[in-house]
This record gives C-alpha cells, structure tokens and sequence, in this order.
C-alpha cells in the first residue's frame, strides 16, 4: 500500500497548491468580469481576463518574492479595492444594459430614490434592497480577504517567480489588447474598471470643482433676430412625449404593432383639416433624464453634458419661452409630472407653472404618476384655451406626458367624453381597479410601452380633431429614447419631431429645411442636433426670410 501511494505523493500535492493557488483567482476574475446584457438587473461572468486582477497578482507577487509573506494591512487593502471594483462594474455594465448610456455618478446617484418609487415597489421589497445595499459590499469584502490571503500561502509556500512571469506576461497582453485606458473587450480581457472610475471622478471634478462647468457651456441662439410675425397669432403647443424614440420606427416589430395607431392618428388629423411634416432629431439624453432635452429645446444650448444643465439655470440666457412672452403670447408650463417644488423653474420665466398639486385633476391616482395624459390635456384646455383666440393673448404651452414614461403602467383608459375628464368621476372604480391589477414587468416591458404609445396617439389625434382651436400649431417630439430594454443595445439617441398644422404656408418652410410630409420621417445618417432645432424654429416661426416658401412677403 506504501509503495502504491509514492507516485501520487507529489500529484497531491501539486494538485492542492494549484487548487489554493486558482480557485481563488477564477473566483474573483469571475466576479471582476461581470457583463450585463440586459434586460434585467443580473449580470453574469465573462469568458475573460479582468485586467485589474492581473495588475494586483503581479504586485503581490512581487511583494512576496522581495519581502515575504504580506501582512493582514495588505491583504486588507486589496479585498477592499476588489470589493470596489467588483461593485463599480456591476453600476456600469447594469446601468448600460438598463438605460442604454453609461453611469453618471452625479446625476444618477441624486434620482435613485425617485426611480425606487417609479417602480412601484412596495416597502417589505424597498427595505430588503436597502440591506442589500449595506450587506453585499461587506459580503465581497469578507470574500476577497479570503480569496487574496489563499492566493498569498499559495504564492508563499513556493517561490513566486512563475506566477510573476505569467502575470507580467497576461499584463503585456492586456495593454496590447486594450491600449492603455482602453474599453475594446473583443481580445481575451475584460473592459478595465481603472477607466470606469476615472470617468466618474471627471464627472464629479466637473460638477463640484469651482469654474470646471462654465467652461463647457455651449453658445445660445441669436433670440433677439426676428419675431413670431410667421405665426400670425397661433396658439402653440409643444408637446414632449415621454420615451417616444425612434425605435418606434426602426424596430420592425414595434413599427408593425403601432402601424394602426399612427394611421387612425394620421387620419384624425386630416378630418380636423391639419397636416403633418416629420424628422429626426437627436437628444442630448437617452433612457431617462427628460429636463435635459427640454431644456436643450427651450434654450438652445447643448446640454449633451449633464453638467450644463445647473451652469444654465445659474443663467440670464434667453429661451423661447422667453422669445414668445417678448411677442405677446401667454407662456404655460404644464408638467403634471412635478411631484415637488421646482424653483431652478423660474429661469425659464413661464407666465404660469403647473405642477401635479396645480392644474386642478380632482380624479384617482393611477400609479406613481397618478394623473393621466389625456386628463391633463382636458385641463390645460378648459382653463387655457376655451375663450375665442379674438379675446384673449394667444397661448405657448409646453406639456411634457407621463404615460409611456418607465415602467408604462398603470395605464389609464381612454374616455371618449372629455367633459367628464375635468371632475371627480372621470373614471370609475373598476377601471382604475383594472389599470391597477395589469402587472409591471421590467423584464419585458415592449408591449407596455406599446400601449402607451398607442394610448398617446389615440387621446391626442380625438382632441386635434375635435377639440383644439384650429390655429393651433402643435409640435411633438420625443425627449429621449426609452430604456435599452425597449430599445435594444446599441441604439441611437435619435427621436421623431412632428410638426401639426392647418397652415399650408408654414409647413412648407419646415420642409425646405429637411421635414418630411407625414409621420414617418426617414432615416438620417447624422440626424441634426436637438438644440439646432431651436433656431430652425426661429427662423420658421419669423417666416420673414426671402427664399423660403410659405415666407411672409
């Protein structure tokens, strides 16, 4: 039996230091190499080589090779920063496969609490992911420390110079894959956390350090050329609507199931004597983050970066909101979405501000959101615009809609009599007891994003045919394109603008600036820029420019 066993003495023993030696380090590259593809908040380990992890293997091994076995200090500074890297990958590849755009530390970290709510998730579940939140960083900390100080006995238990050589070796190999501060995963390795967290600090460095944001401020549009003589006294409508992206178009699926919709839509138009041009524009935000794009819209100003957003609100920059008060019109911020006080509101100078506490819905909450579009459409009517155009200033209303905003549910029945819409009985208790028993899923959430579109269309092609003045000038456009989850990986940040009229003249200056007849703008290789549309709408809207068809003479 003795010499049975001889042979296999050394394979023993081999086998265990390999075993002491690997596991640890298969398990922690498994955990610093997370991928996330969507549509949910799992992700799962890569086929790769984490970057960080060969960066650290090298210097310990140096360490022991020069010095000996490390202390519990060093053990301890190297579970901490893979338990930090472990959880800064895990926020950027979730948060790409999630919103479709990358972290932004700043921005994403001040609505965290708001998107919990959104969600409608209920307090047992809200609590659990709060002890998540303290308990999983402990937790990898606590499996690092172990993984490390294995990997470190098994380096010390025998002379490190192998391990040195293959991990400078992997090192090599990473920087030839990636070039240094690189993202490209398409070798053997991993895209690196180091560029994540640099990313992030210059995010943070730009909104917190003094004078780093002013000098990222865009120019605005010259408001003081022209007026609004184009207009000849219309009322406009500007009409944000929530996630409504071009996805809607290019998806063949979603395009086909939203196909009749948007031709029950072209039609309400046609019997109400309106047209319609069309084209894409891109947002300066995708998946969320709606203030950006009106705010880019309404000023002109590139708000591509986050940060622009407070530097312009710090302003005295004009706005069109502004442009059209100078006019004579009625300026009307109708946002039922505001849930809160909005004092930074006050730089774009709206005549009136109304809020979900001010526009006057008296009906029951559907969800989070709790005041339907189509109501709120009915509100901002009766008590803006039922007065004949000859008795009172004409109206500039910007309106941003709720329903096909993330998670798309509860979603409110259409009410064919608007006049209910205004008190207390606009629904019944078995219609909101129906919107509120459909399920949110953010696994699959397309055929609820669907829905709400079609809701969108039908409420807002009913009023434009039968309800609105007939100078009404509406303009709709989507502020940004919805979660990655509806609109796949990769997708571009374009969105449909449709421009609604009865004036023939005026939509014909749109289209010699690039509008389509119709709702289905075609695709652009470089579609224009949000905030080139605002002097495009100047110009327009002045309509004293020679050349141009429809121009005032």
């Amino acid at each position: 039996m003795t010499a049975a066993r001889g042979p296999l003495t050394p394979c023993v023993g081999g086998c265990g230091w390999t075993a002491r030696f690997a596991l640890p380090l298969l398990l922690l590259n498994a955990l610093l190499t997370l991928e996330n593809h969507g549509p949910g908040l799992w992700p799962r380990p890569a086929l790769r080589l984490s970057f960080e992890l060969v960066v650290a293997l090298l210097l310990l091994a140096a360490w022991i090779a020069s010095r000996g076995r490390p202390g519990i200090g060093v053990l301890r500074m190297l579970a901490a920063a893979s338990s930090f890297w472990v959880v800064a990958r895990y926020l950027d590849v979730t948060v790409s496969a999630v919103f479709g755009r990358q972290l932004n530390l700043y921005w994403d970290s001040r609505h965290a609490l708001e998107v919990l709510r959104m969600g409608e998730f209920s307090a047992w579940q809200i609590g659990m992911g709060a002890l998540a939140v303290m308990a999983v960083p402990l937790l990898l900390y606590a499996l690092a420390l172990r993984c490390w100080r294995a990997v470190a006995q098994a380096l010390a238990w025998t002379p490190p110079r192998p391990a040195i050589g293959l991990a400078g070796l992997l090192l090599g190999a990473c920087f030839a894959a990636h070039g240094i501060g690189g993202r490209d995963t398409r070798w053997f390795f991993s895209m690196p956390v180091a560029p994540i967290l640099a990313h992030q600090a210059g995010v943070l460095a730009g909104q917190l350090l003094p004078g780093q944001a002013s000098a990222r401020l865009a120019p605005s549009p010259d408001f003081a050329q022209g007026g609004l003589a184009g207009l000849h006294g219309a009322d406009v409508l500007l009409l944000f609507a929530e996630s409504y992206g071009v996805t809607t178009l290019d998806d063949p699926r979603q395009a086909a199931a939203l196909a009749p919709q948007r031709a029950a839509f072209a039609q309400a138009l046609a019997a109400g004597g309106l047209q319609v041009v069309s084209a894409r524009v891109r947002s300066p935000t995708y998946g969320g983050a709606s203030w950006l794009a009106h705010a880019e819209l309404l000023s002109g100003v590139d708000m591509q970066d986050p940060g622009a957003y407070e530097l312009l609100l710090a302003t005295q920059r004009s706005t069109l909101v502004r442009h059209f008060q100078a006019s004579g019109w009625r300026t009307v911020n109708w946002m039922p979405g505001l849930q809160r006080p909005w004092p930074e509101g006050r730089f774009y100078g709206f005549d009136r501000y109304g809020d979900a506490e001010r526009i006057g819905y008296r009906g029951p909450a559907f969800g989070y959101w709790r005041i339907p579009d189509q109501v709120s459409m009915a509100l901002l009517h009766a008590q803006e615009l039922t007065s004949p155009p000859s008795q009172r200033a004409p109206r500039f209303m910007v309106f941003a809609t709720l329903a096909s905003h993330a998670p798309f549910r509860p979603l409110a029945p259409y009410v064919t009599d608007w006049h209910k819409l205004t008190g207390h009985e606009a629904y019944t208790s078995a219609e909101v007891a129906r919107s509120l028993a459909l399920p949110v899923s953010w696994q699959t959430p397309v055929p609820a994003y669907l829905e709400s579109l079609a809701y969108t269309f039908r409420w807002l092609g009913d009023y434009l045919e039968h309800r609105a003045p007939r100078q009404l000038l509406t303009i709709v456009i989507g502020d940004h394109q919805p979660l990655a989850s509806v609109s796949g990986t990769g997708a571009s940040w374009d969105v449909p603008v449709h421009i609604i009229s009865g004036d023939a003249a005026l939509l014909r200056r749109f289209e010699a600036h690039g509008f389509k007849p119709g709702l289905l703008p075609e695709p652009e290789p470089a579609a224009m820029r949000m905030h080139a549309l605002t002097p495009l709408l100047l110009e327009v809207f002045d309509g004293s420019r020679t050349g141009l068809p429809g121009a005032a003479e």
